[in-house]
């Protein structure tokens, strides 16, 4: 990836783990904020910022909604992908304890990803638009009930104090995020370690994904990533969301994806792109 690119966008405000992220990925760059994902991929489609940071999935939660619905007519093109390890902590005012907090605010992921944590302190999960945001709110109310997750960057920024660290429920936390952009990417054909994401969409009729999928299995290529949602077109029509390994041109891939598209209706490739050395492990 281009470590010389100026800018990304993320939704959120300052703090937020997409921007850890970016940062992380282009230490260099100027983050971007937006307040709703459809302005992230605005920005970038309008050439006003080079790169977007877009969480898809978590491996507690399971797939962002937002972003999954969304990317398929976002105009943009998967260029990469980057886990990071999300480690929340439970952020009040200066006066707050455990005991005074009844009110906990935070990106409905994160309320997911800590859910058994919160149950036991018996206190009302609020789900806010992020986890940054939320941090930022309860600094602004700073009072003793309310209470926020979000990382420890948030923490500091906005000056509350860490009652927990570590809050989530389980101690493998991590948010995979792709990077979008206006380009596929392009790699030579030998070039290993490769991903290819596909959206593509059957009729809603017996053994349309069976058969759409069964190039794959005949032609030995690993699908690491499938997801199905409805297509805002209705409900007889069923999209779906693919990783596979390898490039689109190697001829077992080349295959399975003339198989998928002789039984799909629409097919179109929106990620070509590394592997992140995270998948090695």
């Amino acid at each position: 990836m281009n470590k010389n690119i100026k800018n990304f966008s993320f939704q959120g405000v300052s703090g937020a783990y997409s921007e850890i992220a970016g940062k992380n990925i282009y230490p260099n760059a100027e983050s971007i904020p937006c307040k709703t994902f459809e302005e992230m991929f605005e920005v970038v489609r309008e050439n006003k910022v080079d790169r977007a940071i877009v969480p898809i999935e978590n491996s507690l939660a399971g797939r962002v909604a937002d972003t999954q619905r969304l990317i398929p007519d976002s105009g943009l093109k998967i260029i990469g992908e980057y886990f990071l390890e999300i480690k929340h902590c439970l952020l009040a005012s200066k006066n707050a304890s455990i005991k005074s907090i009844k009110r906990v605010h935070s990106h409905e992921q994160a309320l997911a990803q800590c859910r058994n944590n919160l149950i036991t302190k018996k206190v009302s999960m609020i789900v806010a638009a992020d986890t940054a945001g939320a941090a930022k709110e309860i600094a602004k109310l700073n009072n003793t009930e309310d209470a926020a997750v979000a990382s420890k960057l948030a923490a500091e920024m906005y000056r509350l104090q860490i009652l927990q660290e570590n809050i989530q429920d389980s101690d493998t936390n991590h948010t995979r995020f792709v990077i979008m952009s206006k380009e596929l990417n392009k790699f030579d054909i030998k070039e290993k370690d490769i991903m290819t994401t596909i959206i593509y969409q059957v009729r809603s009729i017996p053994a349309a994904l069976y058969k759409s999928l069964g190039g794959f299995a005949t032609n030995g290529v690993n699908i690491t990533k499938l997801e199905s949602y409805i297509h805002p077109q209705g409900f007889d029509v069923a999209q779906f969301y693919v990783d596979i390994e390898g490039h689109p041109d190697t001829p077992s891939v080349k295959l399975a994806l003339d198989d998928l598209k002789f039984y799909s209706k629409k097919c179109d490739i929106i990620g070509v792109y590394k592997a992140a050395n995270f998948r090695k492990k």
